[in-house]
């Protein structure tokens, strides 16, 4: 393994191999005279789509013989990098960040649930990973609620 990632040529555009240049977006690497000659000596340019791009960690997949010059990135860089290559990745947490968006809209109205249906407190937190101050907050309101709504200990009233 390697620090560097690597720019590679691929024969055939179509080989899912890497993440093409122009999906990475700008890089600092593309306007070094090393950079700048190995793309004139293979006449191509980073825009093309035979030009192609895997982090350090993947660098073992770029195939036997193909013409291979080390390049390296930024934090920033390499994080794009890696998001171009997974975009199943990046689609899955998205939908997991929607989903929590969606139940985090209820996340009073359930911590409320959970605590007039006797769940203690602690338990709730441990069962969530709330703060023990928003579980407090929840109970605390789910409490005054049946105070408010159940009905006398004394019995009906006589008129």
């Amino acid at each position: 393994m390697t620090d560097d990632a690597y720019l590679f040529l691929v024969d055939d555009p179509s080989i899912p191999l890497g993440a093409a240049v122009a999906a990475v977006g700008d890089l600092a690497c593309l306007e070094t005279p090393a950079v700048r000659a190995w793309l004139d000596a293979h006449e191509v340019t980073a825009a093309s789509a035979t030009v192609r791009l895997l982090p350090p960690e993947e660098t073992g997949a770029i195939p036997d013989g193909a013409e291979k010059l080390p390049v390296p990135l930024s934090e920033d860089e390499l994080n794009r990098l890696r998001l171009a290559l997974a975009p199943d990745a990046l689609a899955r947490v998205e939908e997991e960040l929607l989903a929590y968006r969606d139940c985090a809209g209820e996340r009073d109205a359930l911590l409320a649930r959970a605590a007039a249906a006797g769940v203690p407190p602690h338990r709730i937190v441990e069962l969530t990973g709330e703060d023990p101050r928003t579980v407090a907050v929840a109970t605390a309101a789910a409490t005054a609620a049946q105070g408010q709504g159940r009905p006398s200990d004394a019995g009906p009233r006589q008129r």
